[in-house]
């Protein structure tokens, strides 16, 4: 499995672009955010999925790990396949998907080409039972976990969409603990994320 590659861009195209490792080139596809994030930048480093399939193989290219987390989250999703989930994180970033999730706000999904409604319905309801089982497990063994339940069910979906986004449990909670938790989960996340980015 190629974790990541790291090497001189070479070629760019719609949702492709090639990066030369050691004289190979590699055609990855891609989204229009890492397309921009790289645009005239000489040596790039992208973090790297392979699709394996019967037949094809694919290898996808994200300038942030987060937009990965997000990539593999969406085509976890049944009826969702990696094209469409290069759509949708074309459409938007890594933090207005976790966005969507936490608030399940299907309509700004379905305002992404080719996403009907049903197809949103089902990403909202499937990564957000996916992300809460996993948020449940992690609360179970930590003292300072459970002290999200007694603030609110607002707080703990903030918290799901923060690790959603690459910050780990402890970073989320210092902040969110020092917000008001009678806030919309929406602007519990937003004022986080304005607090996690100063540090």
């Amino acid at each position: 499995m190629i974790y990541s590659l790291n090497g001189k861009l070479t070629h760019t195209e719609g949702e492709l672009a090639v990066i030369e490792c050691g004289g190979v080139g590699y055609a990855c596809k891609t989204t229009f955010n890492t397309l921009q994030k790289i645009a005239g930048k000489e040596n790039v480093f992208l973090y790297t999925y392979m699709s394996v399939r019967e037949d094809a193989m694919e290898l996808f290219g994200f300038a942030e790990k987060e937009e990965l987390k997000c990539f593999k989250l969406l085509i976890s999703v049944s009826g969702v396949g990696p094209k469409a989930a290069l759509s949708i994180l074309s459409g938007m970033n890594s933090q207005q998907f976790a966005l969507c999730v936490a608030t399940s706000d299907s309509k700004a999904l379905t305002k992404i080409k080719g996403i009907g409604a049903k197809i949103a319905q089902r990403i909202i309801l499937e990564l957000k039972d996916k992300l809460a089982g996993e948020t449940i497990s992690v609360r179970g063994q930590t003292g300072a976990a459970a002290a999200v339940n007694v603030a609110g069910a607002n707080i703990s979906e903030a918290v799901t969409a923060l690790e959603v986004l690459g910050y780990t449990e402890g970073e989320a909670l210092s902040v969110l603990g020092k917000l008001d938790p009678a806030l919309s989960v929406e602007e519990l996340i937003k004022k986080a994320l304005i607090g996690l980015a100063k540090f």
